[in-house]
């Protein structure tokens, strides 16, 4: 799973990417400060199950923090979008070609209103990030619609002509994002288009599907950035009523924080609601950015609102679980004796054997059955993950965990 970063330019995507990953990425007041994507992990946060199941854990390709467990995740941020992207203005064409294999969308906005449509700064408050959402996905729109609409007339016609449905026509066109014929299917159904008559589809009809299958496929949550600043949280509120989840935000503060704890001035783990100073001699200015961040971020919202977004695309949007693999389901440990060694990120609907296959692809081929650790059932390949699932995959083949 990968979870795209997108926005205007200049409302804080960098920083959030940064303060996400600790990548060093270009970052500076002015728009198209990125031009290239970058691609980095990031982390999802979720209650580890060593307090549940009484042990001490020792994580190999994760952390975890007094019973929080912290699982790499895939991030990449992409640069500004401005209104014509989707023609090619600013490259914007090439940008959002960058965003075809990620599966969810985190939309950062100026929750502060100081960014105008093409990210240049102005008066604080000047500007509605309810408009910059609504242009944004309008690119994205017109981007698929692109894809979409490329010798309709003649397609269509052709179509009706030889009796065949365009949903696997559309499926072979939008391949390239992942949509498959389901998905098509079920949106024509929805949108009570007749697959078999599209001549009558009109531009309207279109645009009605390429947003339906647009909200399917890459759904978004919005990160409402600088949420720290004045007047934003009144921004916060009119969000709110384009009815998709709103997580304010404030990047430069969770990347401070971020900072800080990497060089053993606090002790923080990323989503926390606050933050403990463990080293004494902090300067003024240090103690001073501290404070700010606990009054203007913390105390007021709870969380920089980092972690929250990142972990609401994957567990919310993409209704991801968790699953840990062990060897041995007695002592809930690998081989050489690590307990709880694996987390792994699913796709919700995931199966035992998609867990195999995520494992290794040998244990996969040769999976036989899993055994539940918690009650030592034993499950079939088509078994569906829940959430929190601790599971020895039993198969003809051996294959190292990881």
């Amino acid at each position: 799973m990968l979870v795209g970063i997108v926005g205007k330019p200049n409302v804080g995507k960098s920083t959030f990417f940064s303060a996400a990953t600790l990548k060093n990425v270009p970052i500076a007041d002015y728009p198209f400060t990125t031009i290239n994507p970058n691609l980095g992990m990031g982390y999802v946060r979720t209650r580890c199950v060593c307090k549940e199941m009484g042990v001490i854990d020792t994580p190999r390709n994760s952390v975890c923090n007094d019973g929080i467990r912290l699982i790499p995740v895939k991030l990449v941020d992409v640069a500004g979008l401005v209104s014509g992207a989707a023609s090619g203005r600013g490259r914007g064409n090439q940008f959002l070609d960058e965003l075809r294999q990620a599966d969810a969308l985190i939309h950062v906005v100026d929750a502060s209103g100081g960014t105008d449509e093409e990210g240049r700064k102005v008066e604080t408050g000047s500007n509605d990030p309810v408009a910059d959402v609504r242009m944004v996905e309008n690119e994205l729109d017109l981007w698929i619609f692109g894809i979409i609409s490329r010798d309709w007339e003649r397609s269509a016609r052709l179509a009706e002509q030889t009796g065949s449905s365009m949903v696997a026509q559309l499926a072979q066109r939008l391949s390239g994002l992942g949509i498959g014929e389901g998905t098509i299917e079920d949106t024509l159904l929805r949108l009570k288009l007749k697959a078999d008559k599209p001549v009558g589809w009109n531009e309207g009809d279109l645009m009605n599907l390429v947003r339906a299958l647009r909200e399917t496929n890459k759904p978004s949550l919005i990160a409402a950035n600088k949420a720290d600043l004045p007047g934003a949280q009144e921004r916060v509120e009119s969000l709110r009523k384009t009815e998709k989840t709103v997580v304010p935000c404030a990047a430069e503060a969770e990347l401070l924080l971020r900072r800080a704890s990497e060089h053993g001035l606090i002790r923080y783990t990323p989503g926390d609601r606050s933050f403990e100073v463990v080293k004494d001699d902090l300067t003024p200015p240090q103690t001073r950015a501290l404070q700010l961040v606990k009054e203007k971020v913390l105390d007021a919202y709870g969380a920089t609102g980092v972690q929250q977004a990142i972990d609401q695309a994957y567990f919310g949007l993409l209704k991801a679980i968790v699953a840990y693999p062990v060897e041995d389901e007695t002592r809930l440990s690998d081989k050489n004796g690590n307990v709880l060694p694996d987390a792994y990120v699913m796709n919700g609907g995931s199966t035992a054997l998609d867990l195999a296959r995520k494992i290794h692809s040998d244990l996969a081929q040769g999976f036989l059955y899993a055994i539940d650790a918690r009650t030592g059932m034993r499950l079939s390949g088509g078994y569906t993950l829940k959430n929190g699932d601790i599971l020895k995959i039993v198969s003809s083949r051996s294959a190292k965990h990881g």
